[in-house]
């Protein structure tokens, strides 16, 4: 869920970014936590299965666009709220690749808490308006270098490459090519500066129109291309049930798809917050395709989705996040919840045997015909051996308009790789933000510094 962003940007017309420099080694640390891992359906922590268990975490929404990670003042204080909630893993929206996070992830590893991370950031990112212009270069060195900041870090168990790009108009659909493109390009620098595997997947918008097309798009072709697992954003769950919430239709839906399966947000604000998602997410009807979900949100924004509220901090993305936490009433029931609906013993009925999807036809709402990826942008190959060097950060000259683009289109067919391109009115699809398709939602304002005007719809 989070807010859609419909971005204005007023960005440099050309992206620099730094040469490449030889990537970093991992330093030596006191806690190692086993990877997690993929068989068939299921994410497995050594041969133990593992359910997320988890919370979003962005201390000033998106209009902050802060790193949490980059700041004890701010992350030591809330993983000690997370030790007493119980959760295993956090999801964060917006991270500094130019930073340093040992001592963050550190205490988090120490606490066993996996980190889940979104790869884009307001400035790098797929722009729904003028994907193929926004994939290129820049683009993907700001990509690359997230990933180099944070693959030494034994608790990253994962990054997504989009959040929310494809939404509910179908011309939306016509970013898929390049957000797939993207996966499959971190997959591949990832294996070729010879780190670990960490996992790479998407996080989708809960559209009834076209998600189980964006599912099976992100799961068919070659192994290369496809995914290592599938979320979607979902607040469908109102104090409600397995079966009200049609919950019960989505597990159907997904019966025997091929990859793991979890929600990448949850959580509804219509009524009294009971958390009964986790009963429903740790039973047998859902363990077998389902593997947990992240509770949206840990602090108080002006979406109200919070359970902790930060002192000084709901000023709509104060940069100053260090005040003091209040628990809200919603922190007690959420933790209450955790403990009532442990992780299930045994393996939960998940499918032992990976399979790729059948690519989606196009339709009234999937605009894509082809299974064909865009080429990596000439300029980028060079990083896959030579690593992406220093990372521009959260206040670079941003890519939505350099020139150095992909040599196919989602078709297939030549395009031109010298002229920029972009939009001023462009959709920057980087940062969490929907309005739930199920269930209509508040709309989230989440936009992202002064230099960009948040505009609504769903987007990620």
């Amino acid at each position: 869920m989070k807010t859609a962003a419909l971005l204005s940007a007023v960005a440099a017309a050309t992206a620099v970014h730094a040469g490449p420099t030889a990537t970093l080694r991992s330093k030596p640390r006191a806690t190692e936590l086993d990877p997690i891992t993929v068989t068939g359906n299921a994410f497995f922590k050594g041969t133990e299965r593992f359910y997320i268990r988890g919370i979003d975490y962005q201390p000033g929404g998106a209009a902050g666009n802060i790193d949490p990670l980059a700041d004890t003042k701010v992350c030591l204080t809330d993983i000690e709220k997370f030790k007493k909630l119980g959760v295993n893993v956090i999801r964060v929206y917006s991270t500094d690749n130019s930073k340093d996070h040992d001592d963050c992830m550190n205490a988090l590893a120490d606490a066993g808490i996996y980190v889940v991370l979104d790869a884009n950031n307001p400035k790098y990112s797929i722009n729904r308006e003028d994907p193929h212009g926004s994939y290129n270069t820049p683009y993907l060195q700001s990509v690359f270098a997230t990933i180099d900041a944070f693959a030494k870090y034994s608790n990253t168990m994962a990054f997504f490459s989009g959040n929310e790009v494809i939404h509910d108009l179908k011309n939306t659909t016509l970013t898929a090519p390049y957000v797939k493109a993207t996966d499959r390009d971190m997959r591949r620098y990832i294996k070729a500066r010879k780190y670990r595997k960490i996992l790479v997947g998407y996080s989708a918008a809960d559209v009834t129109d076209n998600k189980m097309q964006t599912a099976q798009y992100f799961n068919c072709g070659t192994d290369e291309e496809r995914s290592d697992f599938f979320a979607f954003n979902d607040y469908s769950w109102c104090t409600s049930d397995f079966i009200t919430s049609g919950w019960d239709k989505k597990v159907e839906a997904f019966t025997g798809y091929g990859l793991p399966l979890f929600l990448s947000e949850y959580g509804c604000t219509k009524n009294a917050r009971n958390f009964g998602e986790l009963e429903s997410l740790m039973h047998a009807n859902m363990t077998g395709v389902y593997s947990g979900g992240l509770m949206y949100e840990y602090s108080q924004e002006p979406n109200k989705f919070g359970i902790v509220e930060i002192e000084g901090g709901q000023d709509n993305g104060s940069v100053d996040q260090t005040g003091k936490r209040k628990e809200l009433a919603e922190f007690s029931a959420f933790a209450d919840a955790l403990k009532k609906w442990p992780a299930p013993s045994g393996d939960g009925g998940y499918t032992k045997t990976t399979k790729a999807s059948e690519c989606p036809s196009a339709d009234a709402h999937w605009a894509i015909g082809s299974a064909t990826l865009p080429d990596t942008p000439p300029g980028a190959v060079k990083f896959f051996e030579e690593g992406a060097g220093k990372g521009p950060g959260l206040n670079g000259a941003g890519s939505q308009w350099a020139t150095d683009q992909a040599s196919t289109s989602e078709g297939g067919k030549s395009s031109d790789t010298t002229s920029g391109s972009g939009s001023a009115s462009s959709t920057n699809a980087a940062m969490r933000g929907s309005i739930p398709a199920m269930d209509k939602a508040p709309f989230v304002v989440s936009g992202v510094v002064l230099l960009f005007t948040l505009v609504g719809a769903i987007a990620l």
